[in-house]
C-alpha cells in the first residue's frame, strides 16, 4: 500500500448480527438488518448492501475506463449476490455475477471495457483471493428503473 494515497476512510459499525442494526459512524447512514429469508419489513441483509457497494464502486472504476478510452454512453451495472451455505455446517460462501451494459456500444466492446474495470475495482481486487466467485458479463444496455 506504500504506493497509494488514502483518499477516504469510513468505519461502518453492527450490532446484534445479521438482527440488529449496521451503522456508518457519524451518523450518515442507518439501516436495521436481518439474514436472507426473513422479510422484515424495513430491513435490508449484508448480502444486499454488498451488492450496492460493489456495483457502485465497479461502476465507477468503469466511468474511468470508459473515461481513458474516450467512450461515452451511460453504463449500468447489476450485481447478483449468492449466497452459498453448506447443509449441516457454519460454512457461507459468496458469488458474484457484475451484469454491465453501455449504451450505444456493443457487446464485445463493453465485454473488453468491463474486464479492464475488473482490475482497476477496489472490491474486485479484494475478491481475488478465490473466495468469492466473480463473473463478469455484458449485457445490453437497460435502463435503471
Amino acid at each position: 500500500m506504500s504506493d497509494y494515497q488514502k483518499v477516504y476512510s469510513t468505519r461502518g459499525v453492527n450490532e446484534n448480527g445479521r438482527d440488529g442494526r449496521s451503522y456508518i459512524e457519524g451518523g450518515d447512514f442507518e439501516v436495521q438488518v436481518s439474514a436472507p429469508g426473513k422479510n422484515k419489513p424495513g430491513t435490508t441483509n449484508p448480502e444486499q448492501l454488498f451488492a450496492l457497494g460493489y456495483s457502485a464502486c465497479f461502476n465507477g472504476a468503469l466511468e474511468s475506463v470508459k473515461g481513458q478510452e474516450n467512450v461515452d454512453g451511460k453504463s449500468v451495472v447489476r450485481n447478483q449476490v449468492d449466497l452459498y451455505a453448506k447443509p449441516d455446517q457454519a460454512d457461507f460462501r459468496l458469488a458474484v455475477r457484475i451484469e454491465v451494459g453501455i449504451e450505444g456500444v456493443d457487446k464485445d466492446k463493453v465485454q473488453e471495457l468491463a474486464d479492464k474495470a475488473h482490475t482497476v475495482c477496489p472490491y474486485s481486487k479484494a475478491v481475488q483471493n478465490g473466495d468469492i466467485d466473480v463473473e463478469v458479463v455484458a449485457v445490453d444496455f437497460q435502463d435503471a428503473k
